[in-house]
Protein backbone atom coordinates (compact mmCIF):
# COMPACT_ATOMS: atom_id res chain seq x y z
CA UNK A 1 0.00 0.00 0.00
CA UNK A 2 2.65 2.22 0.78
CA UNK A 3 4.48 1.62 -2.94
CA UNK A 4 1.20 2.57 -4.45
CA UNK A 5 0.76 5.83 -2.12
CA UNK A 6 4.03 6.32 -3.29
CA UNK A 7 3.52 5.85 -7.34
CA UNK A 8 0.42 7.58 -6.91
CA UNK A 9 1.78 10.67 -5.44
CA UNK A 10 4.50 10.92 -7.81
CA UNK A 11 2.29 10.03 -11.11
CA UNK A 12 0.29 13.46 -9.12
CA UNK A 13 3.35 15.69 -8.97
CA UNK A 14 5.15 14.85 -12.29
CA UNK A 15 1.14 15.39 -13.43
CA UNK A 16 1.18 18.83 -11.84
CA UNK A 17 4.67 19.62 -13.63
CA UNK A 18 3.35 18.47 -16.61
CA UNK A 19 0.77 20.97 -16.90
CA UNK A 20 2.50 23.75 -15.29
CA UNK A 21 4.96 23.33 -18.07
CA UNK A 22 2.70 22.69 -21.03
CA UNK A 23 0.18 25.77 -20.37
CA UNK A 24 2.44 28.93 -20.84
CA UNK A 25 2.54 27.46 -24.16
CA UNK A 26 -1.15 26.63 -24.70
CA UNK A 27 -1.82 30.18 -23.75
CA UNK A 28 0.22 31.72 -26.12
CA UNK A 29 -1.13 29.18 -28.92
CA UNK A 30 -4.67 29.83 -27.65
CA UNK A 31 -4.54 33.65 -27.34
CA UNK A 32 -2.82 33.69 -30.99
CA UNK A 33 -6.53 32.96 -32.20
CA UNK A 34 -8.24 35.40 -30.31
CA UNK A 35 -8.80 39.34 -30.86
CA UNK A 36 -7.44 42.24 -29.44
CA UNK A 37 -10.58 42.98 -27.28
CA UNK A 38 -11.16 39.40 -26.23
CA UNK A 39 -7.70 39.36 -24.64
CA UNK A 40 -8.16 42.57 -22.91
CA UNK A 41 -11.62 41.14 -21.54
CA UNK A 42 -11.11 40.52 -18.08
CA UNK A 43 -12.99 37.01 -18.38
CA UNK A 44 -10.52 34.73 -19.53
CA UNK A 45 -10.72 32.93 -22.38
CA UNK A 46 -9.01 29.37 -22.46
CA UNK A 47 -10.47 27.72 -25.48
CA UNK A 48 -10.64 29.79 -28.82
CA UNK A 49 -13.99 29.34 -29.65
CA UNK A 50 -14.91 31.19 -32.66
CA UNK A 51 -11.38 32.44 -32.97
CA UNK A 52 -9.94 34.14 -35.90
CA UNK A 53 -6.31 34.07 -38.13
CA UNK A 54 -6.02 37.32 -38.27
CA UNK A 55 -3.05 37.41 -36.18
CA UNK A 56 -1.70 35.05 -38.37
CA UNK A 57 -2.37 37.35 -41.53
CA UNK A 58 -0.54 40.35 -40.35
CA UNK A 59 1.44 38.51 -39.36
CA UNK A 60 2.48 37.10 -42.70
CA UNK A 61 1.55 40.22 -44.40
CA UNK A 62 4.37 42.44 -42.05
CA UNK A 63 7.17 42.67 -44.49
CA UNK A 64 10.08 42.02 -42.02
CA UNK A 65 8.59 38.30 -41.11
CA UNK A 66 9.81 36.23 -44.44
CA UNK A 67 13.20 38.15 -44.31
CA UNK A 68 13.75 37.56 -40.90
CA UNK A 69 12.54 33.68 -41.40
CA UNK A 70 15.05 33.12 -44.44
CA UNK A 71 17.89 34.79 -42.74
CA UNK A 72 17.05 32.50 -39.39
CA UNK A 73 17.11 29.46 -41.35
CA UNK A 74 20.39 30.34 -43.51
CA UNK A 75 22.14 31.41 -40.29
CA UNK A 76 21.12 28.02 -38.41
CA UNK A 77 21.95 26.16 -41.32
CA UNK A 78 25.21 27.07 -41.63
CA UNK A 79 26.20 27.16 -38.26
CA UNK A 80 24.70 24.14 -37.42
CA UNK A 81 27.01 22.18 -40.51
CA UNK A 82 30.21 23.92 -39.50
CA UNK A 83 29.72 24.04 -35.91
CA UNK A 84 28.85 19.68 -36.16
CA UNK A 85 31.55 19.00 -38.31
CA UNK A 86 34.34 21.12 -36.21
CA UNK A 87 33.35 19.94 -32.92
CA UNK A 88 32.95 16.30 -34.54
CA UNK A 89 36.53 16.27 -35.14
CA UNK A 90 37.72 17.82 -32.14
CA UNK A 91 36.12 15.50 -30.55
CA UNK A 92 37.63 12.68 -32.17
CA UNK A 93 40.74 14.09 -32.00
CA UNK A 94 41.03 14.68 -27.97
CA UNK A 95 39.06 11.25 -27.31
CA UNK A 96 41.22 9.15 -29.68
CA UNK A 97 44.92 10.75 -29.67
CA UNK A 98 47.12 11.64 -27.43
CA UNK A 99 48.91 14.80 -28.65
CA UNK A 100 50.93 17.83 -26.62
CA UNK A 101 48.70 20.45 -25.47
CA UNK A 102 45.65 18.44 -25.60
CA UNK A 103 45.33 18.75 -21.41
CA UNK A 104 45.50 22.44 -23.01
CA UNK A 105 42.81 22.35 -25.29
CA UNK A 106 40.60 20.73 -22.72
CA UNK A 107 41.08 23.39 -20.18
CA UNK A 108 40.76 25.48 -22.25
CA UNK A 109 36.96 24.31 -23.42
CA UNK A 110 36.14 24.20 -19.93
CA UNK A 111 37.46 28.05 -19.49
CA UNK A 112 35.18 29.45 -21.95
CA UNK A 113 32.26 27.56 -21.12
CA UNK A 114 32.65 29.45 -17.54
CA UNK A 115 32.98 33.00 -18.82
CA UNK A 116 30.02 34.86 -19.42
CA UNK A 117 28.76 35.69 -23.24
CA UNK A 118 27.78 39.19 -22.09
CA UNK A 119 31.52 39.60 -21.00
CA UNK A 120 32.74 38.98 -24.46
CA UNK A 121 30.56 41.32 -26.61
CA UNK A 122 32.62 44.31 -26.98
CA UNK A 123 35.54 42.48 -28.08
CA UNK A 124 33.47 40.08 -30.35
CA UNK A 125 31.66 43.61 -31.80
CA UNK A 126 35.06 45.09 -32.54
CA UNK A 127 36.13 41.77 -34.38
CA UNK A 128 33.27 41.90 -36.49
CA UNK A 129 33.19 45.34 -37.13
CA UNK A 130 36.77 44.92 -38.14
CA UNK A 131 36.13 42.78 -40.85
CA UNK A 132 33.48 44.86 -42.12
CA UNK A 133 30.89 41.93 -41.58
CA UNK A 134 28.51 43.75 -39.34
CA UNK A 135 24.59 43.12 -40.57
CA UNK A 136 25.78 40.37 -42.64
CA UNK A 137 25.43 36.36 -42.47
CA UNK A 138 28.57 35.62 -42.50
CA UNK A 139 29.43 38.00 -39.28
CA UNK A 140 26.23 36.30 -37.52
CA UNK A 141 27.59 33.17 -38.48
CA UNK A 142 31.41 33.27 -37.09
CA UNK A 143 29.98 34.48 -34.15
CA UNK A 144 27.60 31.81 -33.39
CA UNK A 145 30.02 28.80 -34.17
CA UNK A 146 32.30 30.43 -31.85
CA UNK A 147 29.39 30.62 -29.37
CA UNK A 148 28.24 26.85 -29.36
CA UNK A 149 31.77 24.71 -30.85
CA UNK A 150 32.73 24.62 -27.10
CA UNK A 151 29.77 23.28 -25.82
CA UNK A 152 29.06 20.93 -28.32
CA UNK A 153 33.03 19.62 -28.61
CA UNK A 154 32.63 18.51 -25.02
CA UNK A 155 29.16 17.17 -25.55
CA UNK A 156 30.60 15.07 -28.48
CA UNK A 157 33.89 14.23 -26.36
CA UNK A 158 31.45 12.31 -23.70
CA UNK A 159 30.01 10.63 -26.64
CA UNK A 160 33.41 9.30 -27.79
CA UNK A 161 34.63 8.27 -25.18
CA UNK A 162 31.52 5.91 -24.78
CA UNK A 163 33.22 3.53 -27.94
CA UNK A 164 35.62 1.26 -27.31
CA UNK A 165 38.65 1.81 -29.50
CA UNK A 166 38.47 -1.84 -29.65
CA UNK A 167 35.51 -2.05 -31.67
CA UNK A 168 38.28 -0.38 -34.52
CA UNK A 169 41.11 -2.52 -34.06
CA UNK A 170 39.33 -5.50 -34.47
CA UNK A 171 37.53 -4.16 -37.49
CA UNK A 172 41.16 -3.40 -38.69
CA UNK A 173 42.26 -7.01 -38.02
CA UNK A 174 39.71 -8.49 -40.24
CA UNK A 175 40.72 -6.42 -42.99
CA UNK A 176 39.00 -2.68 -42.66
CA UNK A 177 41.35 -0.19 -42.98
CA UNK A 178 41.72 2.80 -40.42
CA UNK A 179 38.78 5.01 -42.22
CA UNK A 180 36.75 1.98 -43.01
CA UNK A 181 36.59 0.76 -39.78
CA UNK A 182 35.60 4.29 -38.27
CA UNK A 183 32.25 4.25 -40.75
CA UNK A 184 31.26 0.96 -40.52
CA UNK A 185 31.54 0.18 -36.87
CA UNK A 186 32.69 4.35 -34.88
CA UNK A 187 30.17 6.09 -37.14
CA UNK A 188 27.11 4.55 -36.68
CA UNK A 189 27.76 3.99 -33.10
CA UNK A 190 28.17 8.12 -32.67
CA UNK A 191 25.15 9.20 -34.49
CA UNK A 192 22.91 9.08 -31.56
CA UNK A 193 25.18 11.76 -29.80
CA UNK A 194 25.69 13.63 -33.33
CA UNK A 195 21.79 14.02 -33.55
CA UNK A 196 21.82 15.38 -29.51
CA UNK A 197 24.20 17.56 -30.07
CA UNK A 198 23.06 18.87 -33.37
CA UNK A 199 19.78 19.05 -31.06
CA UNK A 200 21.37 21.69 -28.60
CA UNK A 201 23.19 23.52 -31.13
CA UNK A 202 19.87 24.16 -33.03
CA UNK A 203 18.18 25.64 -30.04
CA UNK A 204 21.03 28.19 -28.93
CA UNK A 205 21.64 29.28 -32.16
CA UNK A 206 17.46 29.85 -33.43
CA UNK A 207 16.79 30.95 -30.24
CA UNK A 208 19.84 33.56 -29.70
CA UNK A 209 19.06 36.74 -29.35
CA UNK A 210 21.82 39.02 -27.17
CA UNK A 211 25.09 38.60 -29.48
CA UNK A 212 22.13 39.37 -32.62
CA UNK A 213 20.75 42.09 -31.21
CA UNK A 214 24.58 43.50 -31.38
CA UNK A 215 26.17 42.14 -34.90
CA UNK A 216 22.67 42.84 -36.86
CA UNK A 217 21.89 46.60 -35.76
CA UNK A 218 20.12 47.08 -38.84
CA UNK A 219 16.18 46.75 -39.39
CA UNK A 220 16.69 45.11 -42.93
CA UNK A 221 19.08 42.27 -41.63
CA UNK A 222 17.32 40.89 -38.77
CA UNK A 223 16.65 36.94 -37.34
CA UNK A 224 13.48 36.21 -36.57
CA UNK A 225 13.88 36.73 -32.31
CA UNK A 226 15.07 40.58 -33.36
CA UNK A 227 11.78 40.84 -35.66
CA UNK A 228 9.72 39.67 -33.10
CA UNK A 229 11.38 42.44 -30.09
CA UNK A 230 10.25 45.28 -32.75
CA UNK A 231 6.69 43.32 -33.49
CA UNK A 232 5.77 43.28 -29.91
CA UNK A 233 6.38 47.48 -30.00
CA UNK A 234 2.74 49.84 -29.26
CA UNK A 235 1.11 50.67 -32.11
CA UNK A 236 0.72 54.35 -32.94
CA UNK A 237 -2.29 54.14 -30.61
CA UNK A 238 0.02 53.37 -28.04
CA UNK A 239 -0.98 49.74 -27.92
CA UNK A 240 0.14 46.35 -28.20
CA UNK A 241 -1.73 44.00 -30.18
CA UNK A 242 -0.95 40.81 -27.79
CA UNK A 243 -3.12 38.49 -30.21
CA UNK A 244 -0.26 39.25 -33.35
CA UNK A 245 3.07 39.18 -30.72
CA UNK A 246 1.73 35.37 -29.76
CA UNK A 247 1.09 34.44 -33.36
CA UNK A 248 4.58 35.20 -34.34
CA UNK A 249 5.73 33.74 -30.98
CA UNK A 250 3.98 30.74 -32.12
CA UNK A 251 5.43 30.86 -35.90
CA UNK A 252 8.99 31.06 -34.52
CA UNK A 253 8.34 28.32 -32.79
CA UNK A 254 7.00 25.61 -35.11
CA UNK A 255 10.67 25.21 -36.84
CA UNK A 256 12.00 24.36 -33.39
CA UNK A 257 8.79 21.50 -33.10
CA UNK A 258 9.25 20.37 -36.38
CA UNK A 259 13.38 20.35 -36.07
CA UNK A 260 12.46 18.27 -33.53
CA UNK A 261 10.21 16.07 -34.42
CA UNK A 262 12.20 14.80 -37.15
CA UNK A 263 15.57 14.48 -35.08
CA UNK A 264 13.54 12.37 -32.55
CA UNK A 265 12.76 9.47 -35.08
CA UNK A 266 15.86 9.41 -35.94
CA UNK A 267 17.81 9.65 -33.04
CA UNK A 268 15.28 6.49 -31.94
CA UNK A 269 16.79 5.04 -34.72
CA UNK A 270 20.30 5.54 -34.22
CA UNK A 271 20.06 4.12 -30.76
CA UNK A 272 18.30 0.70 -31.54
CA UNK A 273 21.02 0.39 -34.49
CA UNK A 274 23.79 1.33 -32.48
CA UNK A 275 22.57 -1.39 -29.49
CA UNK A 276 22.51 -3.61 -31.71
CA UNK A 277 25.63 -2.89 -33.33
CA UNK A 278 27.32 -2.48 -30.48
Amino acid sequence: MRRSIGRGLGAALALVLAVMWVFPVYWMINSSFLSAATISSLKPTFVPFGGTFTNYRNVFTDSGFMAALGMSLIVTAIALVICIAVAFLGALAISRFRFRGRKALVLAIILVQMLPAEAMFIAQYKMISGLGLLNSIAGVSIIYVAMVVPFTMWMLRGFVAGVPADLEEAAMIDGCTRMQAFMRITFPLLAPGLVASGVFAFLQVWNEFALASIILTSDSSQTLPLWLRNFAQPSSLGMIEWGQVMAGSTLVAVPVIVFFLVVQSRMTQGLVGGAVKG
